[in-house]
This record gives C-alpha cells, sequence and structure tokens, in this order.
C-alpha cells in the first residue's frame, strides 16, 4: 500500500516536471511576442513630417532696403519662424545634439543607455539627476504637452516610436529646432536668431550658436534679456559637450566663450505700416519666409504717416478723425508707402480700419474716365463745349431731380478741359448719358474697380457722381493708368514685380486720349474757375491732380500724379459722420500736397509730354470753334489729325461784331436755345442781346 502510494506520487511529480519542461519557456515567449506587438504598432499609425507641418508662424517684414517694419505673431500670439534644416548653422547642430541627446543618430526613440544611467542615479541619489528624455522625445512632449505623469509619460513614449516610424532622423531634428523654446513668445532657431541677433539661422557662428543652444534647458530663466550670467554658464556646458564630442577643440571653444555677443534691441513689435503689413500678410502663400522684404521705402512711410497724423489734428475741430494715403512709383507699380488710418493703436477712433481699404463713395475722382472713355470713342473732342446749365432729370415717384455743382452755381457754356478741371457735375451727367452707364461701368471694371459690381440700373447717371463705392486702392491703380498712357499693370508690395495684369489693352489711339487727360488735370488755369489760380492743388512742377467730395462730407479724396509718382489721399471719418465745412480741396488735398512736395524735394520730376498722335489750334474759348475776329478769347487746344477738316470748315458763332468803327470793338453773344434759362438768371441778361460791348480782355490778351 506505501509503495503504490510512493509511486502513485512519483507519477504525478514526473507529470509536472513534464509539463514544466513543455511549457516554461511560453511566458516568455508570449511576454516577447506582447513586446514585439507594442512596437510594431507604431508603424501602422505612423506620423510623417506633413501631419506636424507648421502652418502658422510669425512673418518679418523689411522695407525694400533691408529696414524692418515688425513682426506679426502667429494667432497665438508667438514669433516662430520655420526654416529647413540645412539652412541652418552647422554650429548650431552640433551644439544643440551635443547640449540634449549626444547619441541622437545611434539610438532610436529611446536611449536605452541613457535610461538606464538616469535610473542608477536616481536610485543611488534617492531623487532623480538627469533626464533620458531624447530629441525624439522632447518632440513629442511639444506636439502634445502635458503633466509630468506616468500616464503621460507611456503616451509620450507611444507619439515618439510614431514619429520615428514614420519620419528620418532628419526630419525629426528639423521639426525639433523649428519648436524650440527659445524664451518668451519666441519659437525656433530662426525666429530666435533673428530676434537676438538680426541674423537668419544660417549665418550664426560658433559663440552665438552654442548661446542659442543652451536656452531651450530652461527657457523660462535662461531669457538673454534677463539673466545673461546663467545663460553664459549653460553655453559653457553646451562647449564643453562640443569639445567631449569631438565637434570643437579646446581652443575654438574657449575662444567662442570669450567672444563679445551683441544683442538686438528687445523686439518692439510693428515699427512703421501696420495696415500694409496686416494687408500683405492676408497674400502671402501658406508656405513663405520667415522674412518677407516688401516694396515700401520706410523713411517716406513714417514721414506719410506723421503728415497724417499732422493734417488730422489741424483739422480736429471739423469733427475729421481720419485719413489714409498710398505712395506708388509709377514705372513698376510698386507700394512705396500706405498709411491706413492716423493711428492704428487708437480704437476710440476706429483707428485699426484700413482706409486704403475701406469701401467709401469717391465723389468726382472717376470723372476723368469718364472723360477719356468718351473721348476714345469719340462721342466728344477735345474742343466741344458742354452746357453747365439747370437741369432736371425725373425720377418716379418723386420730384425732379435738379443737379447742382460744388460751388451751386453754373457756368453756361463750358469746354470739356474745363469742365473736368473744375470738376463740374452737370457736364459729366450730359457726358455719362451719351457714353451710357453701362459702357462706364464696363471700364471701370477694366481699370480694376472690382467692388462696383452692382447693376447699371442700380447706379444709374450718378455713377459719374460717385453714387458707387471703391477703395483708395482701386482710386490710384486706376490713376496710375494715365502717367503710363493707358498701360495698366497692379499694384505690387514686394521689390519684384508680381501684379496682377488688368484687362486693359493699350491702344494709339488711347494713348493720345491718356494723355490728354493728363494735360487737363495738369492745367492749372482750366481749373481756376473752381480753385483759383494759386490753390493747394497748383505746385511747382509739374503734376496733374483730381479732387472728390461724397455727398453730405462724409469723404474728401485727392488723386494726383507726377511722371514718377502717383499719391492717393482720403481724409473722413470710419463711421461716416459728416465733416464740417471740409471737402476734398481742403481736406485730403493738403496731404497730397504736403507728400508730393516732400516726394520731389531734391529734384523737379521731368514735364507731362503733349498727348501723342494730336496737334494744337486756336480756338473760340466760348465756341471751341475756329475764331474769327469776333471772338475776344482764344486759346489753344488739341485736335487729332482727322478732325482739322471740320474745324476748318466751322468757324465761332458765338460771338458776332456789331461794330469795328472804333478802337472799342462791340459784339454780340448768340448761344443755342439750350442756354436760355442759364441767360435768364444771369444777373445782367442784357449782355446777351445785341447791344452786348465787350471793352475787355481783347483778343488774345488770355489764355485759359
Amino acid at each position: 500500500m506505501r509503495r503504490r502510494k510512493k509511486s502513485f506520487i512519483y507519477r504525478i511529480k514526473r507529470k509536472v516536471r513534464r509539463w514544466f519542461r513543455r511549457w516554461r519557456w511560453r511566458p516568455i515567449l508570449g511576454l516577447l511576442l506582447l513586446c514585439l506587438t507594442v512596437r510594431a504598432l507604431p508603424y501602422l499609425a505612423p506620423i510623417h513630417s506633413s501631419d506636424i507641418q507648421q502652418n502658422q508662424q510669425a512673418i518679418e517684414f523689411t522695407d525694400r532696403n533691408g529696414l524692418a517694419l515688425g513682426t506679426l505673431l502667429t494667432r497665438n500670439q508667438e514669433n516662430t519662424a520655420v526654416v529647413r534644416l540645412g539652412q541652418v548653422s552647422d554650429y548650431f547642430i552640433h551644439a544643440i545634439i551635443a547640449a540634449e541627446d549626444k547619441r541622437y543618430y545611434q539610438h532610436g526613440a529611446l536611449d536605452v543607455q541613457a535610461i538606464a544611467r538616469s535610473l542608477l542615479e536616481a536610485m543611488q541619489a534617492k531623487q532623480i539627476v538627469s533626464g533620458a528624455s531624447t530629441i525624439t522625445m522632447q518632440l513629442a512632449r511639444m506636439l502634445d504637452p502635458s503633466p509630468r505623469t506616468i500616464a503621460n509619460k507611456i503616451r509620450e513614449i507611444w507619439l515618439s516610436w510614431r514619429l520615428t516610424a514614420g519620419m528620418s532622423k532628419g526630419e525629426i531634428l528639423e521639426a525639433y529646432i523649428n519648436r524650440l523654446p527659445m524664451g518668451g513668445n519666441i519659437y525656433g532657431v530662426e525666429a530666435a536668431a533673428r530676434t537676438y541677433f538680426g541674423i537668419p539661422a544660417a549665418e550664426l557662428n560658433l559663440a552665438q550658436a552654442t548661446l542659442l543652444a543652451a536656452i531651450p534647458n530652461d527657457p523660462t530663466d535662461l531669457n538673454p534679456y534677463s539673466n545673461w550670467q546663467g545663460l553664459k554658464q549653460r553655453q559653457a556646458y553646451a562647449i564643453d559637450r562640443l569639445v567631449a564630442d569631438g565637434y570643437i577643440t579646446p581652443t575654438e571653444g574657449d575662444r567662442a566663450f570669450r567672444e563679445k555677443i551683441s544683442l538686438q534691441p528687445r523686439n518692439k513689435g510693428i515699427i512703421a505700416a501696420p495696415h500694409f503689413l496686416f494687408f500683405v500678410a492676408q497674400q502671402l502663400p501658406q508656405q513663405h519666409p520667415a522674412v518677407v522684404r516688401t516694396s515700401i521705402d520706410r523713411p517716406l512711410q513714417q514721414f506719410v504717416e506723421a503728415q497724417v497724423q499732422q493734417i488730422i489734428d489741424g483739422l480736429a475741430s471739423h469733427n475729421v478723425r481720419n485719413a489714409a494715403a498710398l505712395v506708388i512709383d509709377n514705372h513698376t507699380g510698386e507700394v512705396l508707402a500706405y498709411v491706413g488710418s492716423a493711428d492704428y493703436n487708437n480704437p476710440g477712433k476706429l483707428g485699426r480700419n484700413d482706409g486704403v481699404q475701406a469701401l467709401r463713395q469717391p465723389g468726382s475722382t472717376l470723372k476723368p474716365f469718364l472723360y477719356e472713355l468718351a473721348l476714345e470713342k469719340r462721342l466728344i473732342h477735345p474742343n466741344t463745349i458742354l452746357a453747365d446749365v439747370p437741369t432736371h432729370y425725373p425720377i418716379p415717384g418723386a420730384k425732379l431731380y435738379s443737379l447742382l455743382d460744388y460751388s451751386e452755381t453754373f457756368h453756361g457754356p463750358v469746354r470739356v478741359r474745363v469742365a473736368l478741371a473744375n470738376s463740374l457735375n452737370i457736364p459729366a451727367v450730359r457726358v455719362l448719358e451719351q457714353v451710357g452707364v453701362k459702357n462706364f461701368l464696363t471700364r471701370l471694371h477694366q481699370l480694376g474697380f472690382s467692388h462696383l459690381d452692382k447693376s447699371p440700373q442700380y447706379y444709374g447717371l450718378g455713377l459719374a457722381l460717385g453714387s458707387g463705392e471703391v477703395s483708395l486702392w482701386e482710386l490710384a491703380r486706376a490713376y496710375l493708368t494715365l502717367p503710363r498712357l493707358g498701360d495698366a499693370i497692379g499694384l505690387s508690395v514686394i521689390p519684384v514685380k508680381t501684379s496682377e495684369n488688368l484687362e486693359f489693352e493699350d491702344s494709339p489711339l488711347r494713348r493720345g486720349t491718356m494723355g490728354l487727360i493728363t494735360d487737363m488735370l495738369s492745367d492749372p488755369h482750366a481749373r481756376a474757375i473752381e480753385f483759383g489760380v494759386d490753390s493747394v492743388l497748383n505746385l511747382p512742377f509739374p503734376a496733374a491732380v483730381k479732387t472728390g467730395t461724397s455727398s453730405n462730407y462724409r469723404d474728401t479724396w485727392t488723386v494726383g500724379f507726377t511722371k514718377d509718382y502717383t499719391v492717393a489721399t482720403w481724409v473722413g471719418n470710419f463711421n461716416g459722420d459728416r465733416m464740417q465745412e471740409v471737402s476734398g480741396v481742403t481736406g485730403a488735398a493738403p496731404l497730397w500736397r504736403r507728400i508730393m512736395l516732400h516726394l520731389h524735394e531734391t529734384s523737379a520730376p521731368p514735364a507731362f509730354p503733349p498727348p501723342e498722335h494730336l496737334v494744337q489750334r486756336p480756338i473760340c474759348a466760348l465756341s471751341g470753334l475756329r475764331p474769327t475776329p469776333a471772338c475776344p478769347a482764344v486759346v489753344r487746344e488739341y485736335f487729332y489729325p482727322e478732325d482739322l477738316a471740320e474745324y476748318d470748315r466751322h468757324l465761332d458763332s458765338f460771338y458776332q461784331l456789331v461794330s469795328d468803327e472804333s478802337d472799342d470793338l462791340e459784339y454780340r453773344i448768340d448761344l443755342p436755345p439750350e442756354y436760355d434759362e442759364w441767360v435768364a438768371m444771369q444777373h445782367a441778361p442784357a449782355l446777351f442781346a445785341t447791344d452786348l460791348k465787350i471793352v475787355s480782355p481783347r483778343d488774345g490778351m488770355f489764355s485759359c
């Protein structure tokens, strides 16, 4: 019985030993299989460089000569710049690897040796002495920042494995150096190099590179502006690591540590042209350089900004709170100055509104393009006489609409030149009737007025007086076609011309009419009726100019040009408040004049060339026809050669000689019937009867 019992126990032990021999490796194999599965999972969900692309980055702007204009931060108010790995100084690459992860190229996502060393040091010191985070793990923490807990550490390791599965060492390092915290709100080596030293990361020398490589260890405490000594101590550590790893010699390291480094002044944000910077930033492609060189001339920009503020201060008592200005190079279309408001940082005056891009009623500033189109289509001629007389238009369901000029007077028969230069409303509306609102609107679209997007019926004849809404930008771009004789280009915000081409084909006929409009707008005598000969619009050099005032004096405009520059100005209130006794000539014109005088301070611009393919002939100032001895005022006007035969056939019929028997010639004026109401309104209507006697001026004495 006892023997049988022993035999049974023996068999049980043998089965246990056999089972153990058969199954003892399975837990180990299972554990290995589990580890391999976990390690392989990241390759099923890899993170590629395109997945973590930095789409938001700060933009540093300079003027055309490299002078700083300011930096626009990201939406998170971070100064971040992205640069390719190959565009970073090798000194910095070596220094950051030596200081943060010297075995970066020898291990994977984790550095097992560093982990073992860290654990051993922690057990010996009974506290954490050094970390074991690799560059990949640090990048994972930047991508998914979270409190330091065991669970979050596991997530960090998992994210590091996924990064390693989808990205090369170079791609990981590039993403890392572009996200490094570099003190304050500065992120990335490129932003740090430009902020602290004013140079790109590619130009960092050894001393600068090791100083920047020291910051990420404690970016809050090691800020160069607040803890220079602490930063120098950490720089010494980075230099020692470079020497130990064989990147540099001890002599080079000692020289780098002792080198004097000058820091840039603290970032002042936007220095000049804030509205312009935001306007340009909206147009940049997603992948753009960290530094954008613009077309702005900073000294000119700051001068214009100062003049805008002075003009607004001077008009404050007239309920004027804002202004805008634009300066264009006629030869290239480059924007040299762009002022959107008097004070960007004044919310009380709506200073962040951009007056260059804001849509406002343009008043009379569209009239030059109306007259140019009418001349081009031969609906009017340079010597055409337009009737500035009481005119009424029926409006369904309302009283007759009576047009008035700015001076609320009528001037009777006026030449095209006089009507345009004095911005007379009634002649302009009469010309628009001939041209057609639809045709004029099409021409304005060709000139780039994209915001005039309503139907011709919506604008009606009021389009000649500015019934639509346009921007100062659009006005300047359209006026640029005049000194360029119809060669229409877009405006460029960077020195290299990238402006869009306008759908406005050049033609020999248009070159002549554009030159003719320029000649009219630059004629100070032609605008003397409304503005006087010696007005703020008259400059000591050739310049063409046009003013505009919107209804109820809410907007005043002045746009003008020389051979070299086009200047457009606006004065008004962003909230639409009416100004008090301020028109184009008293509001926007003084600002335009100051800018023009400054632009040509050292040298006067050349004169405008005569209109191409046109010839001058004498005409009677009142009738526009070939003068007779009865005409007391003869001026010269341009004609197309093909119109000269017509000119020779038609003599002046407005003046009729009554008597020439004495030294004092006697005339009478015989006007067409459309002037009857105007004649009756004159203080001395008898002057238009047969007893009219003109003593002065004599024939040819004056020329308008």
